[in-house]
């Protein structure tokens, strides 16, 4: 064997020498090594320093010995007419490409011609998305893509969504492989404008789905001689409840959308999966199809099908209470228009007393709550506009009447052992000064008071709301909007129909399964907004605003800044007092990570 021509690890070698256990290899370069038998591949007894050329080799053949296993020497001399050292060195070079051959052992197995024409589609294939990645590194140097480059780019977007953890592309340009890394090249892009609102799909959120539904036909109270009012922000068309009273008797009417989303029914899990609308800047992204909402929303037909309580409140205690089906007459009406008929029109006058009274009872049970800055970021037409959130008597005596509801349905639920979603949250560590001036505190009081709240929760279990001051309450006045208010409904339709309501164990597992939904809800309604008002920022920056001190953390100011609901930490030399109000402008922004720094203007 001595003078052969052998191949090692890919590399022609001629064999110099020999021993009892090894063979000593002479390459090209004039380096030798010392190796076993098995550890190279012989190919011809001549050695001559042969080259990668080859060319003219007889692929036709080769469709005489498909599947068959033959020898080097064999192969060669059909490719090639004639076994020579060079042309068994191509054939080698043939068989390790492995697309028309494979190795078996000392062997040569030639593969089938589908078989072949697979690998090589594959190889084609690969060829041009390497080429086409080429491509599209070039033109993302250059801040720029083409049609060609939407396949890669929407890999990018996948990440930047968080629809996904890796584009390969990416790597090739040196970018991370995370949404805030993806997001931001496509913004240089400009595939991404940056009025677009990422966080939904990043954080999971389904989009609308519509889902044809029927209302269950149930027997029904007619209530259409009462004067019930949907009040509501100008412009709204899916009110969920009204309100009447009737002599003393208040009654609050709920639109019955358990008459259309059963118990476990395809609309229930669909809604389960969502928990709750989500009201973002750009959008409404909501917990059940629209279809349902025209379907149930008070106020949109002459007469509207309702889930009625009523109740007597006498020295603030809640008597007489009636849950019922029923049909009524709707008047929707605006928050302003409410403001000015308030004292004039007689039922909302009464109902007006009995709220007065009912704030009252909570106040005087221990109820606190916070009037900290909030807005509404709104995005629309291309503009950002960003508002108080106004309080109003309308808006005020609205939302107190929920939650008498939600304390009447409470005892209700107690009374006819009616399992529930209670909202229930612990007593609060507040301090006592806290406590005796709770309806006074400063802009920093307050502040320091969010800290002393309990975690509010959801229970099967009446349990106390320290924050509302209620022993016992229940969400049910959005069944079209939040999930446990629509269980709530389930639950009390299933009793006065006299059907089995949903067991302890059941509504359990309900409940892990919305609070597992919820989390999301809450990061992308958050980080929507701040999204928005980054870019409110953005296109307004020479803003100014007021900025007030909430606390001091060292050498640095923690300021809220009321007209954007943002809050900032800037350092000083000399700390501002708490309460003291600092005019503030932009330093910066950034829109990725949604952050803005702040300094005094």
């Amino acid at each position: 064997m001595i003078n052969s021509l052998v191949a090692f690890k890919g590399k022609a070698a001629r064999i110099a020498g020999q021993n009892t256990h090894k063979f000593e290899l002479e390459f090209a370069d004039g380096s030798t090594r010392k190796v076993r038998e098995k550890d190279f591949r012989f190919i011809h007894p001549e050695f001559i320093n042969v080259n990668d050329s080859c060319k003219h080799a007889d692929f036709a053949i080769l469709d005489d010995f498909q599947e068959e296993t033959l020898t080097l020497q064999e192969v060669t001399e059909w490719l090639f007419d004639e076994y020579t050292a060079q042309n068994a060195w191509c054939t080698c070079l043939l068989v390790e490409d492995g697309l028309y051959f494979y190795w078996q052992k000392d062997k040569i197995y030639v593969r089938p011609t589908g078989q072949v024409a697979g690998i090589q589609a594959k190889r084609d294939a690969e060829a041009l998305e390497a080429q086409t990645l080429a491509h599209c590194v070039d033109n993302i140097a250059n801040n720029t893509f083409d049609e060609q480059d939407l396949p890669f780019i929407k890999d990018i977007e996948k990440v930047a969504l968080n629809q996904s953890k890796h584009a390969k592309i990416l790597a090739h340009i040196g970018v991370e492989n995370t949404p805030e890394a993806a997001y931001t090249l496509l913004l240089k892009l400009k595939y991404f404008e940056q009025t677009f609102n990422p966080y939904p799909a990043r954080h999971g959120i389904p989009n609308d789905v519509d889902i044809d539904a029927e209302m269950a036909e149930v027997e029904r109270v007619d209530l259409t001689h009462l004067n019930s009012y949907a009040i509501d922000n100008t412009g709204s068309n899916d009110a969920d409840d009204a309100i009447s009273i009737d002599g003393d008797k208040v009654w609050i009417h709920i639109a019955d959308v358990s008459a259309v989303v059963a118990p476990g029914s395809e609309l229930d899990l669909y809604a389960q999966e969502r928990a709750s609308n989500l009201y973002l800047p750009d959008q409404i992204l909501h917990m059940l199809p629209t279809s349902i909402t025209k379907l149930c929303a008070l106020g949109l037909n002459e007469t509207s099908s309702a889930l009625s309580v009523g109740f007597v409140m006498r020295d603030q205690q809640i008597q007489d209470i009636e849950v019922i089906h029923s049909t009524i007459k709707v008047t929707n009406i605006s928050y302003d228009d409410a403001d000015n008929i308030l004292e004039s029109n007689e039922d909302l006058a009464k109902l007006q007393t009995l709220v007065e009274q009912h704030k009252h009872y909570r106040n005087s049970n221990g109820a606190i709550s916070l009037n900290l800055p909030r807005v509404d970021v709104r995005f629309k037409e291309g503009q950002i506009k960003i508002s108080d959130q106004t309080s109003s008597p309308s808006r005020e005596l609205v939302a107190e009447l929920m939650i008498m509801a939600g304390r009447v349905i409470a005892l209700f639920a107690q009374d006819n052992d009616i399992v529930m979603p209670y909202a229930i949250q612990d007593e609060g560590e507040f301090p006592q000064e806290t406590l005796d001036n709770k309806d006074n505190l400063t802009m920093s009081e307050s502040f320091a008071a969010t800290k002393c709240f309990k975690r509010s929760a959801t229970s099967t279990k009446p349990l106390l709301h320290y924050g509302l001051g209620l022993d016992a309450y229940l969400r049910v006045t959005s069944p079209l909007r939040r999930y446990f208010d629509l269980l709530a409904h389930q639950q009390l339709s299933s009793f006065i129909l006299g059907k089995p309501t949903l067991e302890k164990d059941r509504i359990k597992e309900i409940i892990g399964i919305t609070n597992a939904a919820m989390p999301d809800v809450g990061k992308a309604t958050r980080a929507s907004n701040d999204h928005y008002k980054c870019l409110y920022l953005i296109q307004n920056p020479n803003w100014q605003g007021e900025g007030v001190v909430v606390d001091t953390r060292g050498d640095k100011a923690l300021f809220m800044i009321p007209d954007l609901g943002m809050m900032t930490q800037i350092k000083f030399k000399t700390l501002p007092e708490l309460d003291e109000k600092v005019l503030l402008k932009v330093g910066s922004v950034d829109l990725v990570e949604r952050l803005v720094n702040f300094k005094p203007a």
